[in-house]
C-alpha cells in the first residue's frame, strides 16, 4: 500500500471567508484533477480551537504514490500556491505535511 496523504492546513482570517470558501472548493477540485491525485477531503478543525479571528481548514489529498507527489511539487505546486497568495495575500497562511499509509482498516 503506497498511498500518500498530502495534508494542507489553512489558517484563514474570518474577514475573507465568504470569498475564500468558494475559491478553496474550486482549488481542491483543480488539485484532484491533476495526475496522480485520487481525491481529497476538506475538514474544518475544531480542536485545537482556532484563534478568535480565524478558521482553520485541513485538506487531505490522496495520491497514488510518492512519485505522483514529487511530480506535483515539480510541475504544479508553485502555480497552485501562487494563485491563493495573489488573491488573498497574507490574510491566510498554510502549513503542509506528507503522510505515507502503512495500513488501512
Amino acid at each position: 500500500m503506497d498511498v500518500i496523504a498530502y495534508e494542507v492546513n489553512l489558517f484563514v482570517q474570518q474577514a475573507i471567508l465568504d470569498e475564500y470558501r468558494p475559491w478553496l472548493d474550486a482549488h481542491v477540485r483543480a488539485m484532484c484533477a491533476l495526475p496522480g491525485f485520487l481525491g481529497a477531503e476538506w475538514f474544518e478543525r475544531s480542536d485545537p480551537a482556532a484563534a478568535d479571528d480565524e478558521v482553520v481548514f485541513c485538506v487531505h489529498y490522496r495520491l497514488t504514490d510518492e512519485a505522483a507527489l514529487a511530480d506535483y511539487f515539480r510541475d504544479h505546486a508553485a502555480h497552485m500556491r501562487a494563485d491563493g497568495v495573489a488573491r488573498f495575500g497574507d490574510r491566510f497562511r498554510a502549513d503542509r505535511r506528507v503522510l505515507r499509509s502503512l495500513a488501512r482498516y
